[in-house]
């Protein structure tokens, strides 16, 4: 998608740099999928404790075998 951004040109060269990336829109699209990614982690990490997972891998596999 082609679009319009006003970002300070020293952003883009540090984002550049610390990516690697070849020109402006890889370094901006790797620099939006780390922003994503590290929101998704956060969102996972702030449910540590709230969730009760019991450990019963192999009873679910076994009837999820015997599903099929």
């Amino acid at each position: 998608m082609r679009t319009t951004l006003n970002i300070k040109n020293e952003f883009i060269e540090e984002v550049i740099k610390i990516t690697g990336a070849k020109n402006k829109s890889k370094a901006v699209n790797k620099a939006l999928e780390q922003f994503v990614r590290e929101s998704r982690v956060r969102k996972l990490l702030s449910l540590k404790g709230k969730l009760h997972l019991e450990e019963n891998w192999e009873k679910l596999r076994d009837m999820e075998l015997d599903e099929r």
